[in-house]
């Protein structure tokens, strides 16, 4: 697997997330005397700006527990870990300090105005770092969202973990970190009901994974002609998609990163096998949100729609983040998805899927 920043980790992170438990090793700190500091908090120093916080330098961060998490708006995996984060950092406000590190993938994420909102619409309230020239994730030499590090008031790493689950692992390692601390902490663990984009997914019936859309990553593009790169190019649909694959129709610009619609009325269909269907989307340059509607099987999505869309599949994108537009109730099956944008300038980056 290449170890660039930007590389396609959310996939393989919803599907076999990785745990370390360092069990009180040293694990790339200086030392375990509580005067020293891990190496990787040098890197909070330089960061250039602070969200929900004034900045958190090392030398504050000394003999404290810390629990580190790695995130961008986007990532679905990430979105599926915060409702833990979120409880942590409100059970242990007083002996924990929760960090969030925002390290973009996309060019949209580098935005600080986008970051901003995603924290309020999100409900992030504990303290974030934007991280946007990878500084801090090259000093943790992280390839991962999310990832979690806990690090113990000695300046040990004690736990990481890569990706979504181990919920309960995570907690009760920093009820062991905050016992060195406080003596006894709650051992009772945080009680989350998750909702929306947030829930779980359905890993039992998940069977499509992430796929880009921009033509540096993209898997399965299947639209007649294949695919024309940094230009303007009119897109029709095959008579048929198979499984996983997806395809383009109308005018569109394909570029890295994203698919740009030049006129309105273009479209994007995607055959996939899972419950929950998600598309990474944002309105470009336009300055009001471009309507879409969604069908399924050729039909309104009704009581399968996400939480993004109504039961007549209606939906607008406003802000760049990932938007939930299939929700489904009954059997999980192989089906045939599209969406319709009513407006020029939508600005197509992924699919995910729960």
């Amino acid at each position: 697997m290449t170890t660039h920043p930007q590389c396609n980790r959310r996939r393989f992170l919803g599907t076999a997330a990785m745990t370390i438990a360092a069990a009180g090793m040293d694990l790339g700190c200086l030392g375990e005397a509580s005067e020293r500091l891990p190496r990787q908090f040098a890197a909070f120093d330089s960061a250039s700006e602070w969200l929900n916080s004034p900045p958190l330098l090392a030398s504050a961060l000394r003999g404290t527990v810390v629990l580190v998490n790695f995130w961008t708006f986007t990532c679905i995996n990430w979105l599926r870990t915060l409702p833990y984060v979120r409880g942590w950092a409100e059970k242990y406000r007083q002996q924990l300090v929760v960090i969030g590190v925002h390290t973009p993938e996309f060019e949209v994420e580098h935005h600080i105005d986008h970051v901003r909102a995603a924290v309020r619409q999100l409900r992030v309230e504990h303290p974030v770092t934007i991280d946007n020239d990878y500084t801090i994730w090259r000093a943790f030499d992280n390839h991962y969202w999310p990832a979690t590090y806990l690090i113990d008031a000695r300046g040990r790493i004690r736990y990481r973990h890569f990706g979504e689950g181990a919920y309960d692992e995570i907690e009760r390692a920093i009820q062991r970190a905050l016992k060195d601390t406080i003596g006894s902490p709650d051992e009772s663990l945080v009680s989350i009901s998750p909702t929306g984009v947030e829930a779980q997914a359905d890993w039992n019936n998940l069977k499509s994974g992430e796929n880009y859309v921009g033509y540096a990553r993209t898997e399965n593009f299947a639209s007649r002609g294949g695919r024309v790169l940094d230009r303007p190019h009119a897109y029709d649909t095959p008579t048929r998609l198979s499984l996983h694959q997806w395809a383009l129709s109308g005018d569109w610009t394909l570029g890295k990163q994203a698919a740009v619609l030049n006129n309105p009325h273009g479209r994007i269909q995607y055959r996939f096998h899972a419950r929950d269907l998600h598309l990474v989307m944002g309105p470009g340059r336009q300055s009001q949100p471009i309507r879409f509607r969604v069908s399924l099987d050729g039909q309104l999505p009704a009581d399968a729609h996400g939480v993004d869309v109504d039961t007549e599949g209606h939906g607008l994108v406003a802000e760049p983040r990932l938007y939930q537009l299939i929700r489904q109730l009954d059997r999980i099956v192989d089906r045939h998805f599209e969406v319709e944008f009513f407006d020029a300038g939508v600005e197509a980056l992924a699919f995910t899927f729960g």
